[in-house]
């Protein structure tokens, strides 16, 4: 870790790898509000952008439903790596929004997390939640069986996914994701019946 000076003058932390943070002009279309020491959203800061397409929350102490942004119709982008979030965190409709990265939170519900990814962000392509609980890999302990399976589960139900974590989606694991959770998706659909014709 290095430091660097900021706008204001101040030392600030510089990681391997961190792209230097510079001021961000009113109107511009991407903000980062990283490294900020953030226990709840600052919506003045973020809203008064309007046409934001970015947003950046990263390495904070969020852990809030960020209910408000569903107001940044043109947000393509979401990051909240390094924060606090659990599986239970409620988003906005945000039909805008392509890419979601949620690296290093408390996610360990993965079904839970899933479904309301899926439900609050029709058009993901892009879904990065490594370091959490419900994704396991090698780098948090889990086995091979694990991760795949992880994988599988999360493709079945994003099917639009065309990047998971850091790896891209191909076309056999997403007939291998089909394959393995199709039963699951023709019970549900056959409860569901069975529940409209009571």
């Amino acid at each position: 870790m290095v430091q660097r000076r900021s706008n204001a003058g101040k030392l600030e932390p510089q990681f391997p790898g961190q792209q230097q943070q510079t001021h961000v002009p009113p109107g511009s279309p991407r903000l980062s509000l990283a490294y900020q020491n953030l226990s709840e959203i600052p919506y003045d800061s973020i809203l008064s952008r309007g046409r934001l397409e970015v947003l950046d929350l990263s390495y904070n102490l969020l852990d809030e439903n960020p209910a408000l942004l569903g107001q940044l119709e043109r947000l393509s982008t979401l990051v909240l790596d390094c924060n606090n979030y659990t599986a239970h965190v409620k988003f906005p409709y945000m039909p805008s929004v392509t890419a979601v990265c949620i690296n290093k939170n408390r996610i360990t519900n993965l079904p839970v997390f899933v479904e309301e990814i899926r439900r609050k962000f029709p058009n993901i392509r892009i879904l990065s939640m490594m370091n959490n609980e419900a994704a396991p890999s090698y780098f948090n302990g889990g086995s091979l069986t694990q991760y795949r399976d992880y994988r599988q589960y999360v493709i079945s139900q994003l099917p639009g996914l065309e990047i998971l974590d850091d790896t891209e989606v191909v076309e056999k694991e997403r007939a291998q994701a089909r394959k393995t959770y199709r039963i699951h998706h023709s019970n549900e659909g056959s409860k569901k019946r069975r529940e409209l014709h009571r």
